[in-house]
């Protein structure tokens, strides 16, 4: 099984920067992520843009779709920022019938210590080979349905609708 990765930013990828204090992009780290986790699937990997997902437009969510429609791979993961993920799922999920789409991300940078992103990235890159067709959200441990979820910003988790 082969897996399309596209990589569209959020915290995940997100570094510190000492000199102003800020979180900001520098590349993505999910290659890296997937060879720490000693993954043994085959994926492909491409950078759509990194960005935070509060930036994130329509004009986005139509290119993320559109590489998931003209991809080969049945079974694709998304990295994604969290505060717009499920805008993004729900959108997918209106147009997406015949691939297994799993979006995922973290609260905390990969970059700093105590982050939740190689824990999601494992449930997701699992999730992606499990599921049947559909999208999916893949935090905390669990796997969530399109349109069955939000992120509960005061616990800062996801949970159910």
């Amino acid at each position: 099984m082969n897996i399309k990765v596209l990589i569209t930013g959020g915290t995940i990828d997100k570094v510190y920067q000492e000199l102003s204090g800020e979180l900001a992009f520098a590349e993505s780290h999910i290659v890296k992520m997937l060879n720490r986790g000693r993954s043994m699937v085959d994926t492909l990997s491409e950078v759509l843009f990194l960005k935070d997902s509060l930036e994130m437009t329509d004009l986005d969510r139509q290119l993320i779709l559109d590489k998931c429609q003209s991809c080969q791979e049945k079974n694709i993961l998304i990295t994604h920022g969290t505060d717009s993920m499920v805008e993004t799922a729900n959108y997918l999920d209106k147009h997406l019938k015949d691939k297994t789409v799993v979006l995922f991300g973290s609260m905390v940078p990969y970059s700093i210590d105590c982050s939740d992103a190689l824990f999601n990235l494992g449930v997701a890159l699992s999730a992606v080979q499990l599921q049947d067709f559909g999208v999916y959200i893949a935090m905390n441990g669990c796997v969530f349905e399109a349109g069955q979820v939000k992120k509960d910003k005061d616990l800062g988790i996801f949970t159910h609708l």
